[in-house]
């Protein structure tokens, strides 16, 4: 039977993908990942040039994403994310954390210390789990505390593989406060702080966010979102040759964290 080609148009964004989802389904989440990888605010026909989409299938899905709030299109015609996924986005943040704390209560078991989860959210980093430690003086971040990643240990093991003009990029939005004394407040002293950290395997911050305090921090492999673990305790029980201990573990627990989430994830 005869099929006009508008009605052959309509009909493949809506044919199952190779996956058994829904094609423009899967489309539009791939323009949303796209446009976050962008900076979070794109043209048209750049998605197109990256998604190797033909501009009419973008615009039209575009529109459906500004019509749920998920893209506004901006003044100059360009398009960015939109406020509807701030919400998807922190509740998803809280369901991480949640799955995050079994292994935090286990490095807290083994170092004695407190264990802490952040992501980079933006250009800032947020604690999404803390599972604190049990002795009497220990250290306490506020879960949803936001900090600059300049000042500490998971910023800089979570911006340690980020390239460098990237890096620069970020420093120059946010700048570079001195939390302490000891604070980097240079772009070329944070990123040598980050060419040590790929060279080590982990991040330090040495009083650097809060004076009396040291934090050793690694990134979670291959997690859906940019994370990182970390202890922190006092500087004078979480020592340099302490480190080498608890190193190993952390690194072992980020690695099994970075399996459970992938069990989490969609095959």
């Amino acid at each position: 039977m005869p099929t006009s080609s508008a009605s052959t148009t309509d009909a493949s964004s809506k044919t199952p993908a190779a996956s058994g989802g829904v094609q423009s389904l899967e489309r539009a989440f791939d323009l949303l990942e796209r446009m976050a990888d962008a900076g979070g605010e794109v043209g048209l026909s750049e998605l197109s040039a990256a998604s190797g989409l033909p501009l009419p299938t973008i615009h039209r899905l575009m529109r459906t994403l500004v019509a749920c709030g998920y893209v506004r299109q901006q003044p100059n015609r360009r398009y960015s994310l939109g406020p509807r996924l701030i919400r998807l986005g922190e509740s998803a943040s809280r369901l991480l954390g949640t799955w995050a704390r079994p292994y935090l209560a286990r490095l807290v078991e083994e170092t004695g210390e407190t264990a802490n989860m952040a992501l980079l959210d933006g250009d800032e980093i947020v604690y999404v789990a803390q599972v604190p430690s049990k002795h009497s003086m220990r250290m306490f971040t506020e879960v949803g505390r936001r900090v600059l990643p300049h000042s500490t240990g998971v910023g800089k093991a979570l911006l340690a593989h980020t390239p460098a003009d990237e890096v620069r990029a970020l420093l120059a939005r946010t700048g570079m406060p001195a939390a302490t004394e000891k604070t980097i407040t240079t772009p070329e002293g944070f990123l040598e702080a980050l060419e040590h950290v790929r060279r080590v395997g982990y991040a330090v911050d040495d009083n650097e966010q809060e004076i009396g305090v040291r934090c050793l921090a690694v990134s979670v492999p291959n997690s859906p979102t940019a994370a990182a673990i970390s202890i922190s305790g006092p500087a004078g029980r979480v020592t340099e040759a302490v480190a080498e201990s608890f190193v190993p573990i952390l690194q072992h627990v980020a690695d099994e964290l970075s399996v459970a989430l992938a069990s989490q994830s969609p095959a």
